[in-house]
């Protein structure tokens, strides 16, 4: 079975979240059952730069505002096809914004045309090539469905996994001109979403199938609570949404060969975590045997809870606790977890940023992982804690 996966980060090629680490792990996964997955992702600089040798299979003469060229490439197991068009991706920064977090203005533009090219792989763009199945990922590959079901037969099934409905792709009604989608689209049976688009929305309507990373989140976002607004459209889908748990690689989160931790372990050596807590202890510059050991490996942001967890630092400190933290989001609540480290040194530490191996020798070394968010799709960071001992 041929499968193209559309996605907007794939791990370790680019990473902001989950979605890279799931993007990353299910080729892999699946080809254990005889699926050959080939997955789409935008040239972002990092990408580009990363692959050592690609092959053009494809061109566009005019990829939402300049040409653009369609790699072939292979990345470690990975085989890809990579939109080389650095009218849209060749910037710094991360894949969504600028190096000050603010996001691109023209990002309705750049993951259009990652729909865009996703449906013409569908309809024979690179020859020898038809996937029967299109998996596209969160609202940055919302629009495949939507190119598809408006473009003629193509005999592709489609399948959109929602990792988070709360980002939903959602821009001003004036870019719909420039979208490549007939008229008939712009309707609240189509991509219309309160007098703009969504991207995530047109997903939703005209996917084959709607998965979500677990079971407990296909149905919460059916409940008002939970539905950001789309509960409606979901509950409509009926037995087309279907939640299916996300789960980790195992042989790249394995504390018995995981070459980022400082000492290895299993859970019949527990004791040698010692070393890598010590570790975690000396990178954040807090104090030797201040106590349990507390981390956070997050988004700072008010979904995942974090101004939650600045309320009670404080409380945490005094009942002999000590707190790591790892991530970055809104400048905010970075600000309140700094001023938190300035208040209790020795006693809390923040690392404003991500890395890859930090996160793992945290995993390695703390003694619990706190998750305070508001709602959490899976929580690949409970599984990991799980299989480090945290």
């Amino acid at each position: 079975m041929e499968v193209l996966s559309v996605t907007s980060e794939i791990y370790p090629l680019v990473k902001t979240g989950g979605l890279a680490d799931v993007t990353g792990a299910l080729p892999h996964a699946l080809g254990e059952h005889g699926v050959s997955m080939c997955t789409l992702v935008p040239g972002y600089r990092q990408v580009i730069s990363t692959l050592e040798k690609t092959a053009r299979v494809a061109t566009f003469k005019d990829l939402f505002g300049g040409p653009a060229r369609l790699l072939k490439a292979k990345h470690g197991e990975l085989d890809l096809l990579v939109i080389e068009a650095p009218h849209l991706y060749d910037r710094p920064g991360g894949p969504y914004g600028r190096e000050d977090g603010k996001d691109w203005p023209d990002n309705w533009a750049r993951f259009a045309a990652l729909g865009f090219a996703g449906a013409a792989l569908a309809r024979g763009l690179v020859k020898a090539y038809r996937p029967q199945i299109i998996h596209a990922h969160d609202w940055q590959g919302g629009l495949v469905p939507a190119y598809l079901a408006f473009g003629g037969r193509h005999g592709t099934k489609t399948i959109l996994t929602v990792h988070n409905l709360a980002f939903q792709g959602q821009f001003d009604k004036k870019i719909f001109a420039d979208l490549k989608l007939p008229a008939q689209a712009n309707s609240v049976e189509g991509v219309e979403y309160y007098g703009g688009v969504s991207f995530l929305k047109a997903g939703l309507q005209y996917a084959d199938m709607v998965t979500t990373v677990s079971p407990t989140y296909a149905y919460e976002i059916r409940t008002g609570e939970f539905g950001m607004g789309l509960d409606g459209l979901l509950n409509a889908r009926g037995d087309s949404l279907l939640g299916i748990l996300n789960g980790i690689d195992t042989e790249i989160w394995n504390p018995a060969e995981d070459g980022a931790l400082a000492r290895t372990f299993s859970a019949a050596s527990l004791k040698r975590r010692g070393e890598n807590k010590r570790l975690v202890l000396e990178r954040f510059g807090l104090e030797a045997g201040g106590g349990p050991l507390f981390g956070v490996i997050s988004r700072l942001t008010w979904q995942k809870g974090i101004d939650l967890l600045a309320s009670s630092i404080d409380q945490l400190v005094a009942m002999g606790g000590q707190l790591c933290v790892l991530g970055s989001g809104e400048a905010e609540l970075e600000t309140a977890m700094m001023a938190a480290a300035k208040r209790h040194p020795g006693r809390v530490g923040v690392i404003i940023g991500y890395d890859e191996e930090l996160s793992h020798l945290m995993q390695g070394g703390l003694d619990g992982v706190l998750v305070p968010s508001r709602f959490e799709p899976c929580g690949l960071t409970q599984l990991i804690g799980l299989r480090y001992g945290a």
